[in-house]
């Protein structure tokens, strides 16, 4: 296993939004066969946000990046580029990226979105921080935002307890003195994507028929299988590649999916389940908003401190994954 030299990269701001309305276990169980009991033992979840007939996900990403200006003292005017993680854009042709850059004004950057689902977030920020480390850019805007209401079949009961709506942005700056994203690793299984998918203009995936018109379609037990399997995998050369041991990881920060699954990746990986920060349990499974939502409430509940070590692991379509040990402060 390669050691991975830190890269001279740091996060230096964070902001994040949920949308106003909540849909609660309770009005799920006026619209499906379903209870709150049964969806928190599950999944832990009890609520999630749902995004505006009006409100897409561009709304939700320049409301994460306004709330981030204004807890923090950075400027976008000198942002040299965006990075969009999200698989729900506005539009099929229209970046939300280019909508955050119209909306804010931000002269001279480069913007784009970054399709990898679930995974989305991990992936922009990796690709982020080897940008910035690499001299190719000085700073640059990250944001994770889906709208997965959008796409929900809510007369099904297995994938529409799940989902929610939600946006979480991060400044990534140039960091010679201390850098900090310390290691990264990243994974795919194209023969999985069967199990997690929407379609669009093909009905067909490798010669097997896609359903669903359009909305999300979810094999819960096949993405389980995949998580618990190939992420604590993931966690274990994420280590080697840091010479970290477990127990220099202050906060494991995964895709918040499902409790059941996060709480299997803690004990398969060796990480105590109480080092574990998740946005679920209010907000669902927002995709690619999931870890930046959970990161900055840790970080509004006081538990992510200056100098903190934090092990980042997304999943999910595709199949993917993307994990990453980086130090905050």
């Amino acid at each position: 296993m390669s050691i991975s030299p830190p890269l001279q990269a740091r996060v230096t701001a964070i902001g994040s939004y949920v949308p106003d309305r909540i849909l609660s276990n309770a009005d799920l169980q006026d619209m499906v066969d379903t209870n709150d009991e049964w969806i928190v033992q599950r999944t832990g979840i009890r609520e999630r946000r749902i995004a505006a007939a009006n409100e897409f996900t561009s709304h939700l990403c320049i409301a994460a990046v306004q709330n981030m200006l204004t807890r923090y003292p950075t400027s976008l005017s000198d942002v040299d580029l965006i990075i969009v993680a999200t698989h729900t854009p506005d539009l099929p042709s229209t970046p939300v990226a280019c909508q955050i850059q119209a909306h804010f004004g931000i002269p001279d950057t480069g913007a784009y979105d970054l399709n990898a689902t679930c995974s989305g977030f991990a992936y922009a920020l990796h690709t982020a921080s080897g940008f910035v480390a690499a001299g190719v850019h000085r700073k640059v805007l990250v944001v994770g935002g889906d709208s997965l209401s959008k796409i929900t079949d809510y007369t099904d009961r297995s994938t529409c307890i799940l989902f929610g709506d939600g946006a979480g942005a991060v400044m990534v700056e140039r960091e010679e003195e201390h850098p900090a994203f310390l290691a990264h690793h990243l994974g795919s299984d194209g023969t999985g994507g069967k199990h997690v998918y929407r379609t669009g203009l093909a009905s067909e995936l490798n010669g097997t028929s896609l359903t669903g018109e359009g909305k999300l379609v979810q094999n819960g037990r096949e993405v389980y299988k995949y998580a618990v399997t190939t992420v604590p995998q993931g966690i274990e050369k994420l280590l080697a590649k840091s010479r970290l041991p477990h127990t220099a990881i202050d906060w494991f920060i995964p895709h918040s999916a499902n409790l059941r699954i996060i709480e299997s990746i803690c004990e398969k990986s060796g990480i105590p389940f109480e080092k574990a920060l998740y946005s679920l349990e209010y907000y669902g499974n927002t995709s690619a908003a999931s870890i930046p939502l959970a990161l900055d409430l840790g970080i509004q509940e006081g538990k992510v401190t200056a100098g903190d070590t934090l092990l980042l692991f997304g999943f999910g379509g595709g199949l993917t994954q993307a994990g990453l040990i980086m130090r905050w402060g």
